[in-house]
């Protein structure tokens, strides 16, 4: 048996830029930090007494098939396949904070799982080669209209600097500033519960399909990456990284038409009338949570506020997806056998 633990991230600037429809003509850049909010998958050799093969359990459904093919999730069905499971695999996930609230819980999902079945296959992937295996399974098996951030902050872990080069390659850079800048940093950040997204992939495939005549602010967004370590680097008030979330939150509803509504709008404005000095929707739109940033002094005025929303602490987290439990199977379980009808 194995399990692994995944954290979900949050996505300060440069989101957009991580989509291979745009770094790989232009290069992509975004800044963003994992937190203490997981996902947990447990994975084992499935026993034989049963007349399936697989059963996977996820939020309140539950899948008993037979062939690979059958499988209705799929991120566990393309990466069964991608990694040539031919054996019965029992999966069961739990989660801190449920899908569709636009902190990369779809890319983190596909992480983890993807770190259990190789820990069960007996074998170690780099945290940079369980990111790629990660993106090619979203993206080319599965295709998913998604970027490549959440899959690399997911399986690396931290607060980074990540870079997307225009010949497809990754890399990350640990931002390194003092422990005391980031309890700072967190110490001003929100996270409120707006509900859950509502068609995150129409949303991200029309601002595919829109990419072209956006370049202009995604380029812009580009820019407020740099612009973002630099306020944190230096001794600038920490405020300014608030102020330019709002920049950022303000280019990124140009993207779509579909990423804000009325209601996200309302909550925005009523944020920055009580205390909030900036901040974004995470994810593609259309809900899940908004990351406000405000003064530690104004924090309860602004939860007052909004009291009929669901305000979630959080600390930064540095671990990535890790194997957090593994207990090798005794050998006479490891070994084929035999039952009516099939073998196992």
């Amino acid at each position: 048996m194995i399990i692994t633990r995944t954290p979900l991230r949050i996505s300060f600037f440069g989101g957009g830029t991580d989509l291979p429809d745009f770094y790989c003509r232009y290069g992509g850049e975004v800044v963003s930090t994992t937190i203490d909010k997981y996902q947990y998958i447990t994975c084992r050799h499935m026993p034989p007494f049963w007349d399936y093969k697989h059963r996977f359990v996820y939020g309140s459904k539950t899948e008993h098939v037979s062939r690979i093919d059958e499988i209705e999730h799929p991120a566990i069905r393309e990466a069964l396949r991608y990694l040539n499971i031919d054996y019965g695999v029992d999966m069961h996930y739990n989660t801190d904070i449920p899908a569709r609230s636009g902190i990369g819980s779809s890319s983190s999902f596909t992480v983890g799982l993807l770190n259990a079945l190789n820990g069960l296959n007996g074998k170690i992937r780099s945290k940079h080669e369980l990111a790629k295996d990660s993106i090619y399974v979203e993206q080319k098996m599965i295709k998913e209209p998604v970027g490549s951030q959440d899959q690399t902050a997911a399986a690396y872990g931290g607060f980074n600097h990540i870079i997307f080069r225009k010949d497809g390659e990754i890399e990350v850079h640990p931002i390194t500033i003092s422990k005391e800048r980031i309890t700072e940093l967190n110490r001003h950040l929100l996270l409120v519960f707006t509900g859950f997204q509502r068609y995150s992939k129409d949303i991200e495939k029309k601002k595919i399909e829109n990419i072209d005549h956006k370049i202009k602010e995604l380029l812009e967004m580009k820019e407020y990456v740099s612009q973002s370590m630099d306020i944190l680097n230096s001794g600038k008030d920490i405020c300014e990284f608030g102020s330019l979330l709002n920049e950022t939150w303000r280019r990124k509803r140009e993207l779509s038409e579909n990423v804000s509504d009325e209601r996200i709008d309302g909550l925005y404005v009523k944020g920055m009338k009580n205390g909030a000095i900036g901040g974004k929707l995470l994810g593609a739109g259309g809900g899940g949570f908004i990351l406000f940033f405000v003064k530690p002094e104004d924090r309860r005025r602004l939860k007052e506020a909004i009291y009929n929303f669901l305000c979630v602490p959080f600390s930064f987290d540095n671990t990535g997806s890790q194997v957090i439990y593994y207990k090798p199977e005794d050998e006479i379980v490891m070994q084929r056998y035999t039952v009516p009808g099939k073998e196992w």
